[in-house]
């Protein structure tokens, strides 16, 4: 079997690290079943719990700061902030890690948030270092964002240690969210990205290239510090999303957008995707998006689909148009602005996405790969 598809939802067997039951329905489904069963009113009462630990824990140690959310402006983040300070009251310090070539829209969901009325730490990293380490990524995993979303992450573990800041809050556990359960533990508890091979320290030291000048030091914004040092200062990491019922991307959307998100424009084919309301921070989603979908066999328009399938607003059927109008699409503009940062040729650009290609699920027809699945129904 080369792919098989959840029978609930859209989502495909080719996920990294994703689970599926003998039933053949996938883990975030089954989570999304559970939803009915949990006692949320308990869940709020652990979240508020945490939330009056981290207050004394910081006037102990003297901090006005009693939580960190790291932060790209974005729905998520924005319905975090906001949700930390208006319903648990805590007083967030909020830190963006700049993606490399931030987009316009990015700078402004960054300002909106500012003006929302948070203090905002801004860490902008070495750019040559971050196109080295972009190019090194692209061509040996055939991902050219890798290297950007380690700093992503590790920039509020970093800075809650650096600030002495009791509470770092994440937003969605994709173990719970994606169904990429399988090295991930489906809690509340973020401490544990550090178990995916991606997020390790040894993941990050994969990066160290001395023939291209790029050594340990450069990668001090990339690496999450020990759990244990954190865990030993008192420090606690939760997700967000584990503790809200309300929590989902429609629902984060609508919240910021109310608040002053603002979406991209132009054609959502182009985006490869059918909602304007993600990866508003950096063109270069976009293009590995694609490459995902010709590596997975699915994109991004799949993981919206599957959201909605299991939060009632599409059934399975009429879902499968939406993977196949949007799903692995990608303007010409992104991937000419993503060989402009890569400092290569658009020859030279599908060359090594030919590389990474699963012939298993595509061909190519007329100079163009297209799949040989039928979306929704399992592949062999």
């Amino acid at each position: 079997m080369k792919m098989r598809y959840c029978k609930r939802c859209l989502q495909p067997d080719t996920r990294p690290n994703v689970v599926f039951d003998d039933e053949q329905i996938c883990f975030a489904c089954r989570y999304e079943e559970s939803k009915a069963t949990i006692d949320w009113d308990q869940r709020e009462a652990e979240l508020r719990a945490i939330a009056e630990e981290a207050k004394e824990e910081a006037r102990k140690r003297g901090n006005e700061y009693d939580c960190i959310i790291g932060v790209s402006g974005g729905k998520d983040s924005t319905f975090q902030a906001i949700y930390a300070r208006e319903k648990l009251g805590l007083n967030p310090l909020l830190i963006n890690c700049a993606p490399d070539e931030i987009t316009e829209i990015g700078r402004k969901n960054i300002d909106n948030l500012n003006n929302l009325g948070f203090d905002i730490i801004s860490i902008r990293l070495n750019p040559i270092v971050a196109r080295k380490l972009a190019r090194k990524s692209f061509f040996e995993r055939g991902n050219i964002i890798a290297a950007s979303e380690y700093c992503l992450w590790a920039s509020s573990y970093i800075m809650s240690t650096k600030f002495n800041i009791p509470l770092i809050i994440q937003g969605e556990n994709a173990a719970l969210t994606l169904g990429a359960a399988a090295k991930q533990e489906p809690t509340g508890n973020a401490f544990s990205v550090t178990q995916l091979d991606t997020l390790s320290q040894q993941g990050v030291d994969s990066f160290v290239d001395l023939s291209n000048n790029i050594t340990e030091k450069d990668l001090y914004f990339y690496k999450i510090p020990p759990v244990e040092d954190m865990m030993a200062m008192g420090t606690k990491a939760i997700f967000l999303q584990y503790y809200v019922k309300e929590w989902s991307q429609v629902t984060n959307a609508d919240f910021a957008v109310a608040r002053g998100l603002t979406g991209r424009s132009g054609d959502l084919h182009d985006l490869g995707r059918y909602r304007r309301y993600t990866a508003l921070d950096s063109d270069l989603q976009i293009p590995n998006q694609m490459i995902k979908y010709l590596k997975f066999g699915f994109g991004y328009a799949t993981d919206e689909i599957c959201y909605d399938i299991r939060e009632g607003r599409f059934d399975r059927e009429s879902g499968k148009w939406y993977v196949n109008e949007y799903d692995g699409k990608c303007g010409e503009q992104y991937i000419e602005a993503a060989c402009r940062y890569l400092s290569i040729t658009k020859e030279e650009f599908w060359e090594v996405v030919d590389r990474y290609v699963n012939r298993d699920l595509f061909e190519k027809k007329d100079g163009r790969w297209v799949p040989k699945f039928t979306v929704g129904e399992d592949f062999e």
